[in-house]
């Protein structure tokens, strides 16, 4: 039987190509028409990967999203019997604004699963936590900032002074870096990019403790599954801002609207894999235009079973 590991050079490839097409748009201010390329150029790959797959969250519903929408059929064996059915979360821009701007951390981003093992949810909001493995089950979404980070001092053996929480620098998140702060937590502010921070909490060899607020909430199950890989913690909360998301809300996930997801929630196989491409040097190296019309391109894939991390650099000729 197919796993989705056995899929991942496939799935390595959808991120590459993705990558490369927006790369070409980076610095030049349209962050809409780098996503829009990503969008076609990871769309483009699926067309042959020999599996039954589908979107269980992604670029939004089908009447906004032409393609990657949620619920689209992707693959070369739809409907044949015994094929793989495999389920994805992806971003084929993560960080479109830093595209445009050609700052840290763009990538091309996605989690592959077993079909029915992903969230199957709307392409709305999500609070989120995330930490190491060390605080795997010692942090809540339940719980209020002090709490959490009481916990977190007290597990790391750090002072509040010495603790990291990354936070997106959005109004929404005055009142969360306005608690941080008074608790002498230090807040490293991001524009964009929270799959990036939540690995870097993930890391033993960062300096970041902690991600918390609210962002995507693809984004939030691609999290989920490379955290489970990793062993690090992490909770998710869908946020719904107008009618139209909590029609869908209610009608993809019925009353678990307002449930806490936890990380094996919200990813629910080992037999799982979080594969990222870099856009923009950040986590990753940003894509290498050479020269002869060759392309540079570096890339990871982690795999949920044992929490292998395989780091690819790849040329292409174009």
């Amino acid at each position: 039987m197919t796993s989705t590991s056995d899929l991942a050079e496939h799935f390595l490839r959808a991120c590459e190509e993705a990558a490369i097409a927006a790369a070409r748009w980076r610095g030049r201010g349209e962050r809409k028409k780098a996503d829009g390329a990503a969008v076609e150029a990871m769309r483009a790959v699926f067309d042959s990967v020999p599996f039954d797959g589908r979107v269980a969250i992604g670029e939004g519903e089908r009447d906004d999203a032409p393609m990657l929408y949620i619920g689209e059929p992707l693959g070369s064996m739809q409907g044949v019997a015994g094929a793989a059915q495999i389920d994805i979360a992806v971003d084929p821009l993560e960080c479109t604004n830093h595209c445009a701007l050609d700052l840290p951390n763009a990538i091309a981003v996605l989690a592959a699963a077993p079909r029915g093992t992903l969230l199957h949810a709307p392409d709305c909001y999500m609070d989120k936590i995330a930490g190491g493995p060390e605080l795997y089950g010692q942090l809540s979404l339940e719980a209020d900032v002090a709490w959490n980070v009481e916990q977190a001092c007290s597990i790391l053996d750090k002072a509040p002074r010495d603790l990291k929480v990354v936070v997106m620098d959005r109004p929404r998140h005055e009142k969360l870096i306005a608690d941080l702060r008074a608790l002498d937590v230090a807040v490293p502010l991001i524009g964009d990019g929270d799959v990036s921070a939540a690995l870097n909490a993930a890391d033993p060899n960062s300096d970041i403790d902690m991600l918390m607020g609210i962002g995507a909430a693809p984004e939030g199950v691609i999290t989920a599954t490379a955290l489970r890989g990793l062993g690090g913690h992490f909770e998710g909360r869908l946020i719904t801002t107008n009618e139209d998301h909590e029609r869908r809300a209610k009608e993809m996930v019925g009353d678990d609207v307002n449930r806490i997801w936890g990380r094996d929630d919200l990813c629910q196989s080992d037999d799982a894999i979080f594969v990222a491409s870099g856009v923009c040097s950040g986590y990753l190296p940003g894509v290498e235009f050479l020269s002869d019309n060759r392309v540079a391109v570096h890339s990871e894939i982690l795999h949920v079973v044992d929490g292998t991390r395989q780091f690819v650099s790849s040329e292409k000729q174009y």
